[in-house]
């Protein structure tokens, strides 16, 4: 048992970059992770084939850096895991406001477009170095297990294999989202890893990443046939095709086949969602049984400050309670009704600095500031509101109005007292309709950038934000991307070629 937790403890600290870059990792004691560095792949493969735990250890190694501070390879504070990217999409979309700004997290870089448009902010890095480091543990673990081709005869293996795969096309959609400002199946974009030892590759098109993420898909859904999760925190089937309808939604073209995922996963009936009144629940629960994939946070996982909820909640120990606060786009808020409960979820208090903060839809204490420094509440990272959002928007955009119209009728008749105006909808009356209550329903969960680029849409920022107020902002302007990092290029003689 010991050795196994060594092993999985280390994972955190073996995979880095794919650059020629010696990267200082920050996430292990090295008296305890280095003799575990020493293995072999051929080792732990060999070792795989007797101990049937560790490819569950590689795989528990890799979901624990989705919650790591420093995993972008940055002491920020903005920097703690895939929740740090929500916020950094959340905010790049205009749907979160920086309305006051004390401390300046986000302020230069991402709600003034500092890193989209001068590739030495350090963000375009951080971004950078957080996928691909997910890439490369994954990489690691499909290696372990036989290869890419390999279909484990072992069933822990197997599921074991399937969840890799499927967080490998996870982190290569964030990055073709981040890195590419629309799918163009020709254009150049990101290197592309498939090998854990591979280093310094040039760039692949979108064509070919695309079709990667979307094999390993498919291939996962196959591999998790049967599996039945310990935690939310892991991979299952449900969640690996609402993954790839994400993929063939931004792609484009594949309407049918996206209502045909997310159909799946509302009749697997393995969720429900929230009910008006759980809408203002604090959302702090992963046995929330809306939430189809997220992580429980305890005390052990030593988040602080330095977290989410540290960026976001103001009810916690907090830059949201000190001074840097986050808040609902003024107009978005607007186009709430009345009678909408998801009003309530925001501050209304227009003479308070705090106006338009998230206090009621996300809260982890009792009391603003909260007296603890340590973070116990859970992270969301999908729910099964989704699938109806996306079903919705995939049957309006494929022109099945009428399987559209029930399924954003289901969910917007559990925050309205009266959704019947959704009967009265078609064409792109209903599209747009999707749209708004997709950004209202998920606003602050990181998918409104997503929806803003799958939809080809502009936003228009409101009056509380501190810049750019007023100003339209294209789906795929170029302040919408971060751009290829300087240490990629100037460590990356392929990909320094190829950005001449």
């Amino acid at each position: 048992m010991k050795n196994l937790l060594k092993i999985t403890l280390a994972l955190t600290t073996m995979f880095g970059l794919y650059s020629c870059e010696d990267i200082i990792d920050n996430s292990g004691d090295p008296e305890t992770s280095q003799p575990t560095q020493l293995l072999t792949n051929a080792q732990l493969e060999a070792a795989a084939e007797t101990n049937l735990g560790i490819p569950a250890a590689f795989v528990g190694g890799l979901y624990a850096q989705m919650i790591q501070f420093g995993s972008g390879g940055t002491s920020g504070h903005d920097d703690f895991g895939h929740k740090s990217y929500d916020v950094f999409s959340d905010m790049l979309s205009g749907d979160m406001a920086l309305s006051v700004s004390t401390y300046g997290w986000y302020r230069a870089s991402i709600t003034e477009f500092g890193a989209p448009q001068d590739f030495t902010f350090g963000d375009n890095r951080q971004v950078w170095r957080y996928y691909y480091r997910i890439v490369r543990s994954a990489n690691t673990v499909i290696q372990n297990l036989g290869g890419n081709d390999a279909i484990p005869e072992n069933p822990d293996n197997k599921f074991a294999m399937g969840q890799a795969k499927a967080m490998r096309a996870h982190s290569y959609f964030y990055l073709t989202q981040f890195y590419q400002k629309e799918y163009n199946a020709a254009e150049a974009i990101l290197p592309l890893y498939t090998e854990p030892s591979a280093i310094n590759v040039g760039k692949s098109t979108a064509g070919e990443i695309y079709d990667l993420m979307e094999s390993d898909l498919t291939d996962a859904i196959s591999l998790l046939e049967g599996f039945n999760r310990t935690a939310k925190n892991q991979v299952n089937q449900d969640v690996a095709r609402m993954i790839l309808a994400y993929v063939l939604g931004a792609k484009g073209g594949r309407d049918g086949e996206v209502a045909t995922l997310t159909q799946q996963v509302i009749n697997a009936g393995n969720h429900t969602m929230l009910a008006a009144g759980d809408v203002t629940n604090g959302f702090t629960d992963v046995n929330s049984p809306s939430w189809l994939w997220g992580i429980d946070i305890v005390e052990a996982n030593g988040l602080g400050l330095v977290s989410w909820w540290g960026q976001i909640d103001s009810f916690s120990y907090s830059y949201a309670w000190a001074g840097d606060f986050k808040a609902i786009d003024q107009s978005l808020y607007d186009a709430i009704p009345a009678d909408d409960a998801r009003k309530s979820q925001f501050y209304s208090v227009s003479s308070s600095s705090r106006y338009l903060q998230p206090l009621f839809k996300f809260y982890a204490s009792g009391s603003i500031g909260g007296v603890s420094q340590t973070v116990t509440a859970d992270y969301v990272y999908m729910r099964i509101e989704e699938a109806y959002l996306l079903n919705a928007e995939a049957n309006a955009r494929n022109g099945a109005d009428g399987a559209a119209r029930t399924s954003l009728s289901a969910l917007v008749s559990r925050r309205m007292p009266d959704a019947s105006y959704i009967n009265g909808l078609s064409g792109q009356a209903l599209q747009d309709e999707v749209y708004l209550q997709t950004r209202i329903e998920l606003w602050g969960e990181g998918k409104s950038y997503l929806a803003m680029k799958r939809n080809k849409a502009m936003t228009v920022r409101g009056a509380n934000h501190l810049s750019f107020v007023g100003e339209p902002v294209s789906y795929n302007d170029e302040r919408m991307q971060f751009e290829i990092p300087l240490d990629e290029i100037q460590n990356n003689p392929f990909v320094s070629e190829q950005n001449q």
